[in-house]
């Protein structure tokens, strides 16, 4: 659950589930950190003190990057095996994903 400056309350992740396997997303905006900065001309950018300070990022700490649509996401990598972690609880121990995309590839292979 998070605070908002305002008083107000919601949840950091909303999920949904299919048949298939629990979705989870993110809220991408919470006002708790929020900075705008500029690009280099190399690419470069810098995260802000106070955001690497609240996050507990260090020089030498390996960030993840990558998109999601049209927006750039940069993860520690646990907090990205946490959150897969977290999308696959939701599905039975007795179930196999490896088996169903192993099945689901050999019929797509079988079609061809």
């Amino acid at each position: 659950m998070l605070s908002h400056a305002n008083g107000s309350t919601s949840s950091r992740n909303s999920s949904w589930a299919s048949d298939r396997v629990a979705f989870t997303t993110a809220v991408w905006h919470t006002g708790l950190m929020d900075a705008m900065i500029v690009m280099g001309k190399q690419g470069r950018v810098v995260i802000p003190a106070e955001i690497r300070e609240q996050l507990g990022l260090a020089a030498g700490d390996q960030l993840h990057l990558h998109t999601a649509g049209t927006r750039l996401v940069i993860e520690r990598p646990q907090d990205a095996v946490t959150q897969l972690r977290q999308i696959t609880s939701a599905v039975p121990p007795a179930r196999s994903l490896v088996e169903e995309l192993l099945a689901e590839r050999r019929a797509a292979t079988a079609i061809e």
